[in-house]
């Protein structure tokens, strides 16, 4: 196995983090806050560490193949968030907190330990915006880049048409990278931009439209998008994170090239949107039926409460404008099942993932359909392509390792004495990487501030692993990898 290829990619990510933590040193600076030095400090000792891995692993071997992808996306996804975890321990966070914090950062899941959030540096929040940011085209990048090429959970079926089968997996990432990357900058400016017009300040629009094309949730206020419930931007919102949940590389084609037939053809973006709004019509009626939680905004305040908090959840942003776990049994169990779906495949969104829905509904329907008739056969076609065995095989093992991996988490998380919904959706929102739960602790106007640091650490388990699609952190726990 190569090493010394993953080292240099870790050593340059790591560079790049360090360099990214300046800008809040700045703005420290700028507002003479006392902890301007945390972030300078913590940027000059990620530099330091990153370049001295940069430089001694130049000049290895090249080539590197399957086994060494997923190494590389385990390395990543477990090493990055102990650097970005730096300026929080200097901060005067646990490891276990700032870890948690970080993690939840760079796999853009938007749960929390912090709270006074309207008093904190502007540096320590523009950090944990930055993390999102960086963590969403990380995403990106290995949903489009490496998880086809590694054949998990049945991301071969996105495999690029033009995709180097010749083993050098690190330069092809490098060229995908530069590809999504200005296109991420787009719509993210775009993003910005609608936000001040809709009457946020630059901070808090820059802040919260990374937080947003990351699907991640991290806010600037206690009160997360309900701060800004006055103004037209939880509108804007519902739109951007619609955006952040569709394939990146569709939405590179139609930004760069105008491709718009795409959209058309691909069944995913059909799917997604006819899932968001039928979700949210659900909710709106429940809402409504309720008298008691009506607005005094009328029917489009109201629709915009619950349409913003639905694809809030069902995209994995976990912005909250209200305490939706206030809202009625029925719409709590249909939230908690929303929690589960997530967005397309190559987006920055979590959960399931649309593809994967569609295609173990059509398996079960086939499946029935064998069982009346024996001698049947119905062929599983998704994109107007017959899914192969391979295919199905790596989706039915996707799904079997999220569910009992929820499971899992779950019972674990209630033998720690958490009651029964807090630690059956922080499993769920942690294991989907959307953010908040909808216990009295976890809930959305609540933070994981008071779990143990034996939850705390199950949960940040759950949501690298969410993140890591299952599959890759098992194979490079096999003995057999290490064999090669």
């Amino acid at each position: 196995m190569q090493l010394r290829p993953l080292l240099l990619a870790i050593g340059i990510m790591t560079v790049l983090l360090g360099v990214a933590m300046l800008p809040c040193a700045l703005i420290d600076w700028a507002d003479k806050r006392p902890e301007a030095h945390v972030f300078a400090v913590s940027s000059f000792a990620s530099i330091f560490f990153g370049s001295s891995v940069w430089v001694l692993s130049r000049g290895g071997a090249e080539r590197t193949g399957q086994r060494e992808g997923f190494l590389l996306t385990v390395m990543v996804w477990t090493v990055l968030p102990i650097i970005a975890a730096i300026p929080f321990m200097a901060s005067g966070m646990s490891f276990t907190d700032a870890v948690f914090e970080s993690v939840s950062g760079l796999t853009t899941t938007g749960s929390t330990v912090l709270s006074g959030l309207d008093s904190l540096p502007r540096g320590l929040l523009l950090w944990r915006a930055i993390i999102h940011w960086f963590g969403g085209i990380g995403i990106i990048v290995t949903a489009i880049a490496i998880l086809p090429q590694l054949r998990v959970g049945g991301m071969q079926l996105f495999q690029l048409e033009n995709s180097d089968r010749s083993g050098k997996f690190l330069p092809r990432v490098t060229d995908i990278t530069a590809y999504l990357g200005l296109t991420y900058v787009i719509v993210s400016m775009a993003c910005a931009l609608t936000y001040y017009v809709c009457g946020m300040t630059w901070f808090d629009a820059i802040c919260h439209a990374m937080a947003t094309m990351s699907a991640g949730g991290f806010s600037t206020h206690d009160a997360s998008f309900g701060y800004f419930n006055d103004t037209m931007a939880p509108w804007a919102g519902i739109v951007f994170m619609l955006i952040a949940g569709l394939p990146f590389s569709l939405m590179a084609m139609l930004v760069l090239q105008g491709r718009v037939m795409q959209f058309v053809t691909d069944p995913q973006p059909r799917l997604y949107f006819a899932l968001a709004i039928v979700f949210s019509a659900l909710i709106s009626v429940f809402y409504f039926m309720n008298s008691s939680t009506l607005t005094d905004e009328g029917v489009a305040g109201t629709l915009k409460l619950t349409i913003f908090n639905t694809v809030a959840v069902m995209t994995g942003t976990g912005f909250a404008t209200a305490p939706y776990d206030t809202w009625g049994t029925p719409i709590m169990a249909m939230i908690l099942g929303i929690t589960f779906v997530g967005g397309c495949a190559g987006s920055a969104a979590c959960g399931l993932k649309i593809f994967r829905i569609e295609i173990t509904a059509k398996a079960l329907l086939a499946y029935s359909q064998r069982m009346v008739q024996p001698h049947r056969r119905s062929p599983i076609k998704y994109g107007g392509k017959t899914v192969d065995e391979d295919t199905l095989q790596s989706v039915m093992v996707f799904m079997f390792l999220y569910f009992a991996t929820f499971l899992v988490s779950a019972a674990l998380l209630g033998l720690d004495g958490l009651d029964p919904v807090t630690a059956i959706s922080g499993a769920a929102t942690t294991l989907s990487n959307v953010g908040p739960g909808l216990g009295p602790i976890n809930g959305p106007s609540t933070t994981f501030q008071s779990f143990s640091d034996f939850a705390t650490w199950v949960c940040t388990i759950n949501m690298l692993l969410g993140r890591l699609e299952f599959v890759v952190v098992f194979v490079v726990l096999t003995r057999r990898f290490w064999r090669g």
